[in-house]
């Protein structure tokens, strides 16, 4: 009887705890399948308005400049305010903008209502990361972070399939307008969740509490914004075994972007695909991806952060050169497969390192900043790819930033296996 009593006790708990979780993942499931959406929608839509392929081109620089306009100062702003109601507002924000962007009827507006969407875009994931930190305890983060990625890699099959079916029936309009529906829906699931901001979270790096609590109790003006870039700093200094991996997976990051950014050309004038079978490559992508998240969700909890990085990162990078080494059609999608594959592992083991190891006081500052390190690298990795296969020749840039990339991982995973801090759950497992 008390066997049956635990293991009915071990349940109730376990229903009870993953309530919140699951609510939460309900929501994200949600939002990123309207991101999708409203990805597909907007391309189509603006080719449609403009009949040029570099309008939308301008969607994607719209990004990482959003990126620029908000993180120099967005950190400040989420780490001194309530992350719940911060969530909503800017799931909100963009479900109220993108419902009016198929009544805009001019280039230059859209632009400027995605421009101010992304920006919102950029200040809500910072916000959401604290938020699932404080909620989530660290025992239970590999497997959240586990089927939050199976949600991602199950958005990019699911968004664009839904996309595709409200074209058949509607428009790209009526997509659009499906998007705003899916954020309002997003908030409404946030607004279920607990108000978490008088919690308090363990940190396995010590930093100065006293600084924290003096720059927070400051005014919100620009002497507040450079008091945190100071103070991100000076954690970056005292742990910088942490803060080197973080940087060495955003720099992974941003040559994956790079890269990304050539495929179309490398597809149809390297491999002479079609617009078709581009598309194919892309399916591939996101069969490996969901197909990989569900491994990893199964075998999660026996492997450590350390396994999850270090090797995601490896397998990640390796894709990248079979593709990139590829002069047919199947080999590039088993490249496609592979690198997709162990990014739901490398993801994944990210995820957990950076709420493990990062102060949930200053993970809003820390993420911001280093987002705008990464975003004006970003811009220059496309630039400087794109200027090596005008001078030189799409395979060779491919190939070359491929090789690259696949020596910072193993750099990645060295400094994994010998910086990486233990946790206390990961000792008392050990």
């Amino acid at each position: 009887m008390n066997n049956n009593s635990n293991k009915y006790s071990k349940w109730i708990h376990h229903i009870h705890f993953w309530k919140y979780p699951s609510i939460l993942l309900t929501g994200v499931a949600i939002a990123n399948i309207g991101d999708w959406i409203f990805l597909i929608a907007l391309n189509l839509t603006m080719l449609d308005m403009s009949g040029s392929p570099l309008a939308i081109a301008g969607l994607y620089i719209l990004k990482p400049f959003a990126t620029l306009c908000t993180n120099s100062w967005a950190g400040s702003v989420v780490d001194r305010l309530n992350k719940r109601r911060l969530m909503i507002t800017f799931d909100l924000i963009r479900a109220v903008l993108i419902f009016t962007l198929p009544f805009l009827h001019h280039i230059s507006l859209i632009y400027a209502v995605v421009l101010i969407i992304y920006m919102a875009s950029s200040i809500f994931r910072p916000t959401s990361m604290v938020y699932t930190t404080k909620l989530i305890p660290t025992e239970h983060r590999k497997r959240f972070n586990s089927i939050q990625s199976l949600i991602h890699s199950g958005a990019f099959l699911i968004g664009p399939a839904i996309a595709g079916l409200l074209f058949l029936i509607t428009s790209p309009q009526m997509a659009i307008f499906v998007t705003a529906i899916a954020f309002g829906i997003s908030s409404v699931m946030t607004w279920i969740l607990p108000d978490l901001e008088k919690e308090t979270v363990t940190i396995d790096h010590p930093v100065n509490q006293e600084s924290i609590t003096k720059i927070a109790k400051s005014k919100r003006s620009w002497q507040m914004v450079k008091q945190d870039w100071g103070l991100v700093i000076g954690f970056s200094r005292q742990a910088w075994n942490v803060m080197l991996i973080y940087f060495l997976f955003q720099i992974l990051m941003v040559l994956a972007a790079g890269l990304d950014s050539m495929e179309v050309a490398f597809v149809k004038e390297v491999l002479a695909g079609t617009d078709s079978q581009y598309s194919y490559l892309v399916s591939v992508a996101g069969i490996g991806l969901g197909v990989g998240a569900l491994v990893n969700m199964v075998i999660v909890k026996r492997l450590t952060v350390t396994i999850l990085l270090a090797v995601g990162a490896i397998g990640f990078g390796a894709g990248y050169v079979i593709y990139s080494l590829s002069h047919s059609f199947t080999g590039a999608a088993i490249g496609f497969f592979v690198l997709a594959f162990f990014m739901a592992f490398m993801n994944t083991g990210f995820m957990t390192f950076y709420q493990n190891h990062v102060p949930v006081d200053m993970m809003g500052r820390i993420s911001s900043i280093y987002s705008l390190v990464a975003a004006v690298m970003q811009m220059l990795s496309v630039f400087i790819l794109g200027l090596t296969a005008q001078l030189w020749s799409i395979s060779w840039s491919v190939i070359i930033g491929s090789c690259v990339m696949l020596g910072i991982t193993f750099v990645l995973a060295l400094a994994v296996r010998l910086y990486m801090p233990v946790t206390k759950q990961e000792q008392a497992s050990s």
